[in-house]
């Protein structure tokens, strides 16, 4: 079993040691934070973001889909009562990528990214991947 190590720096500061790298963690200014790093939902979000992309990525590289400026954005609200992230949208863009008959096909991949799959067994959350529309060819 993998073990990440996240400490206290103190003034509401966190340090994650994932491998031999080290990411500051920051707190949102109502809670003492002075952004001196991405707050905790941020990363989380940043996590599925660079997930999808990489999984994307290996798919356009091995079936000749130029993935050159690709970018994933992903979309979520904050809700209350319990605090949490709702309503993920992905949405995928490859630019220069002629893939707008492999849309589905880029979606299925992008679902099998760890970090989407583990968010899809947690009751309650949802996670819609985008691909539809977004294979824009204009340079």
């Amino acid at each position: 079993m993998a073990t990440l190590t996240t400490y206290y720096k103190g003034d509401m500061l966190f340090e994650s040691k994932i491998g031999k790298h080290s990411v500051l963690i920051d707190v949102p200014a109502g809670m003492g934070g002075s952004d001196r790093g991405p707050i905790p939902p941020e990363l989380f979000v940043a996590s599925l973001g660079s997930c999808i992309g990489a999984f994307v990525a290996q798919y356009c590289e091995k079936n000749g889909i130029d993935d050159t400026g690709m970018r994933v954005d992903i979309t979520f609200d904050k809700a209350d009562d319990p605090t949490r992230l709702a309503n993920l949208k992905a949405t995928v863009m490859l630019p220069h990528g002629d893939c707008k008959a492999r849309i589905r096909a880029i979606e299925r991949v992008a679902e099998h990214c760890p970090v989407h799959a583990t968010i899809r067994t947690m009751e309650g959350l949802e996670i819609e991947i985008l691909g539809e529309g977004q294979c824009d060819l204009a340079h």
